[in-house]
């Protein structure tokens, strides 16, 4: 049996510059087409229905679409248009971005970082970068925080950060004190769920009390799938 190999995965700027041999024409009239609207920027349908113009054939159209460069400009969310270049801002699957920029009239290819990227965007207004610039790196704020991955998870946020945190009260023991603090606290009728534990006899009635308030719990979550969800927050990639 033969042994499968790993292949490394194309580059964006490699995918481009592959389909670029195959729609040299359609690329170049497209990529024309944004250039003529002057300098700005350009939102997803913009970018589709420019496609719609310059390849009517609806053959010819879903062979380009179905291309390298035809599944980038589907996940692209804006385009950035500063004559002769057009940076894209693709989004292939959630949470993760990359950034090309072409040369129209050279017809170059290069992969951009966050920080190019957001640069060539700033001399929309700027015209070229200042070197008096602010910026602020809020990164460590999340380095810490879990990210969403999954599809399934946009629209989401309030239960995945739910989950999350109660996540950390039952693995934590630290963060399980407010709870207890809480049912000693918790009065029905003027009387205390969580009774005194300064005696034998009450430490005894205490740990009843916990097994019938820890079985109460199960019951309540155990045929429910979110129990399970909760109990484990984190996403695989």
């Amino acid at each position: 049996m033969a042994t499968p190999k790993l292949t490394r995965v194309p580059s964006m700027r490699e995918r481009v510059e592959d389909t670029l041999s195959a729609h040299r024409n359609d690329i170049v009239s497209l990529l024309s087409r944004y250039v003529d609207q002057g300098k700005g920027i350009l939102q997803p349908h913009h970018l589709l229905d420019e496609l719609d113009n310059i390849i009517v054939d609806h053959t010819s159209r879903q062979k380009f679409a179905d291309s390298p460069f035809g599944q980038i400009l589907n996940s692209a969310q804006e385009g950035i248009i500063l004559p002769p270049y057009v940076a894209l801002a693709v989004r292939p699957r959630p949470g993760v971005w990359e950034f090309v920029r072409l040369n129209v009239h050279e017809l170059s290819v290069e992969q951009l970082t966050v920080t190019e990227y957001l640069i060539f965007k700033e001399e929309l207004v700027d015209g070229r970068r200042s070197p008096f610039v602010l910026e602020l790196d809020l990164e460590p704020f999340n380095a810490t925080f879990p990210r969403m991955s999954r599809s399934s998870s946009i629209g989401n946020g309030v239960q995945f950060l739910n989950r999350h945190l109660s996540s950390i009260m039952f693995r934590n023991k630290d963060c399980m004190q407010p709870l207890l603090d809480f049912f000693r606290a918790y009065k029905h009728k003027g009387y205390s769920k969580m009774p005194s534990l300064k005696n034998k006899e009450n430490r005894e009635e205490g740990n009843r009390e916990d097994k019938k308030i820890a079985e109460s719990l199960h019951t309540l979550f155990e045929d429910q799938t979110a129990f399970y969800r909760l109990t484990k927050p984190t996403e695989k990639r």
